[in-house]
């Protein structure tokens, strides 16, 4: 993948995961400094860990354009809802769901970019994708939504798989992409509205 289009993603998913903290912080009546925080913690969150497992350069103090659009995304959200201000739940799971995705695979570029085997890319994208939604839920005091019984860890670590098959196969970079992101959303959507479940330890029922 080319470095404009790794930024670019990269932007995009700090932008949907800062949307999904402010969201949450509207829900729980949060003040307007806590929602920043929340909603920074949230786009932020994942890739900072990420990186200071994978020892390199943190992404938002190499580049400010991440904090721009965080803070952008965070504005935009609270004009949005002061227009709408009973906002369906289901957006926010929407933007999450598309958030995961996309940090997913930005986690497994840059990870490879750093020279990581495919194994540990594959972990370090769900570890991009799902703690900066750990510590929004965890500072709302929610249950997070990776340790619920929906399809959160497993719809980020299927769209890892996918990637993986694809890229061994030759198949384009940006099909690698499509079809991973696809695979997130698809799984995250389908558990929200068809209920999903991973059940792995129960008897006759393994996802």
């Amino acid at each position: 993948m080319s470095s404009e289009y790794f930024h670019f993603l990269n932007i995009l998913g700090a932008a949907f995961f800062a949307v999904s903290g402010t969201l949450m912080g509207h829900e729980k009546n949060i003040n307007g400094f806590g929602i920043v925080v929340v909603a920074s913690m949230t786009a932020l969150g994942g890739g900072t860990v990420r990186d200071l497992l994978l020892n390199t350069t943190i992404f938002w103090i190499e580049s400010p354009d991440f904090l721009y659009a965080t803070y952008g995304a965070i504005i935009a959200t609270v004009a949005f809802i002061r227009y709408l201000p009973s906002i369906s739940n289901y957006y926010f799971l929407l933007v999450d769901a598309i958030g995961l995705a996309i940090f997913n695979i930005v986690g497994i570029e840059k990870a490879l970019i750093e020279g990581t085997s495919m194994l540990v890319a594959i972990t370090m994208g769900m570890t991009t994708g799902i703690f900066g939604g750990l510590m929004r839920d965890v500072i709302c005091r929610e249950i997070p939504l990776v340790m619920r019984g929906d399809l959160y860890a497993t719809a980020c670590l299927s769209g890892g798989l996918v990637y993986a098959v694809l890229f061994a196969v030759d198949v384009s970079y940006i099909w690698c992409i499509v079809g991973a992101i696809a695979t997130t959303v698809l799984l995250r959507l389908g558990a929200l509205h068809w209920g999903w479940r991973p059940n792995l330890f129960k008897k006759g029922r393994i996802l």
